[in-house]
């Protein structure tokens, strides 16, 4: 008997059908992916399962029978678990108390936070019971919503892009999960854009395009060019770099030091490093290790440090506000894109405004035109998928959102740019033109500044990596002489210690 069936599901959209005539069977402790480039419906399709969203046709039959799932509160009694790529979290609660209230049962929040100690040791998802959810990374969410679905014992747990934001070590640490899991008998809906995990993860794949599915496939069987192919319909093109003598100094970090910012902070220890013109640095390491810091210092946010201790283009900018950092030549790119890098309920034109000020004329009046076509421009160079200038932030899904985020400050001409977590959750092909973009940047002139916990990505953009652990930064070292083992060891903390100003890698590359 089948765990899960959906027949013929459909659901529309103003001006977009999100699923037409969807199929798809999962059987009891099969981990079944659900493929498809940004905007293919996937996440319409896992929200019409959880009940968070209504399908306008079609029928759901769970172990066989047919069932109306009108809330999330009746996928739960069912024995569905979802984890949602946009955290549905309570900021100013507690990781404890955010897992307790996702409980359909009446444990003690004493228990709650024993509980969640004992998985969380089980599974290395390293979380904290009483820390407050608003100073965790977008790293340590993701662990808390993972945490909170395997808390709810399901019969099937639905993961949307649930290692987006996870190091290589968690990711192995979680199949090992997920895998008990299935042997258990639970079926997993497992959505992801990273094709070698759904290759070595995953029992069976259905692939959505434009809302439909357009073939089924057995993952293992595949390549990554098979896979990305029916997804995307080709594959998405290789990144081409050329080496370039990097510039003068752009950024430079002598000796930052930041206390800890409230009980859960991470202080910056005596961070040094240079990043020049025309070069991309690569930060790894570990959510929580100071990266969430490092990018306040940067941003503006945090004006705490010492005269000094961060310059741009020869500039001191370490008490500069936002403004006059921006006017230097720096962007940036949060890693939270709803309700840092975007305000959810404003349309994109909207947004476009928070940090392009092209539409706003000397009198102080908006340009109303120039402003929706300046957001359409974005919207048609990035290909993001939108219903124009007027959609909302929110009305977009993860990957497309990310996409505009990223080209809205590329589209810019950043003469400094920091990213972090470039390209979470979007798909091969949007991945593949957001790394070339930055590439170009750089052959450009740009320095970069490029945080992420993919470490794949790091090695295939950046010319040179740092990684961050406990709030200090680790020797810089070129990434043609990277190697896995060594930056796992660093992560960890254990690097030689050695002068960390960049000049002698810059000295090697000479």
């Amino acid at each position: 008997m089948l765990r899960l069936e959906l027949v013929d599901i459909s659901k529309q959209y103003p001006g977009v059908r999100a699923n037409d005539g969807v199929c798809l069977r999962v059987e009891p402790g099969q981990i079944h992916a659900v493929l498809g480039e940004n905007g293919a419906g996937k996440s319409t399709l896992m929200k019409i399962i959880y009940g968070v969203t209504q399908p306008d046709s079609g029928q759901i039959r769970w172990d066989g029978r047919p069932v109306s799932i009108g809330s999330p509160v009746q996928a739960r009694a069912l024995g569905i678990a979802m984890v949602f790529q946009h955290f549905s979290l309570f900021e100013t609660l507690s990781v404890a108390e955010n897992v307790w209230l996702g409980l359909a049962s009446e444990p003690s929040l004493d228990a709650v936070r024993d509980r969640i100690r004992q998985v969380t040791g089980e599974y290395g998802l390293e979380l904290e019971p009483e820390r407050p959810v608003h100073s965790l990374s977008v790293g340590e969410r993701q662990r808390v919503e993972i945490v909170r679905a395997l808390l709810t014992q399901p019969s099937l747990l639905i993961l949307d892009e649930p290692t987006s934001v996870l190091t290589p070590q968690a990711i192995d640490k979680l199949f090992v999960t997920l895998r008990k899991l299935a042997a258990s008998g639970c079926s997993i809906l497992y959505i992801s854009h990273k094709l070698e995990e759904i290759r070595a993860l995953c029992h069976h794949a259905t692939v959505l395009r434009g809302g439909r599915v357009t073939g089924e496939v057995e993952p293992s069987a595949a390549s990554n060019a098979d896979l990305s192919r029916l997804m995307l319909g080709g594959e998405p093109p290789r990144l081409e770099r050329r080496a370039r003598a990097p510039g003068e100094p752009a950024l430079e970090l002598k000796s930052l030091a930041l206390p800890r910012s409230g009980l859960y902070g991470t202080p910056l220890v005596g961070l040094d490093l240079t990043v020049r013109a025309g070069e991309i640095v690569g930060v790894a390491g570990v959510s929580g290790n100071g990266q969430r810091e490092l990018f306040a210092a940067l941003s503006g946010e945090q004006l705490r440090g010492a005269t000094g201790s961060i310059t741009l283009f020869g500039e001191d900018i370490t008490r500069a506000p936002p403004r006059r950092r921006r006017a230097l030549g720096l962007r940036l790119v949060p890693e939270e894109r709803l309700g840092r890098a975007t305000v959810t309920t404003l349309s994109l034109s909207e947004n476009t405004l928070l940090t392009r000020t092209e539409a706003v004329r000397r009198s102080g009046f908006l340009d109303r035109l120039g402003l929706a076509a300046l957001t359409q421009k974005l919207i048609g160079h990035f290909n993001v998928k939108a219903r124009g200038p007027r959609a909302t932030a929110q009305s977009l899904s993860g990957g497309n959102l990310q996409k505009f985020i990223v080209g809205r400050e590329i589209d810019a001409k950043p003469r400094f740019l920091v990213v972090a977590q470039p390209t979470w959750g979007v798909d091969v092909g949007a991945a593949s033109q957001i790394r070339a973009e930055l590439v170009r940047l750089r052959d450009a002139g740009c320095g970069l500044l490029v945080m992420s916990e993919e470490l794949d990505e790091l090695l295939e953009l950046s010319d040179f990596l740092v990684v961050m652990a406990g709030g200090r930064l680790s020797p810089r070292i070129a990434t043609a002489d990277a190697e896995a083992q060594q930056l796992g060891e660093w992560m960890s903390g254990l690097w030689p210690e050695a002068p960390n100003d960049g000049a002698g890698a810059q000295h090697a590359q000479a």
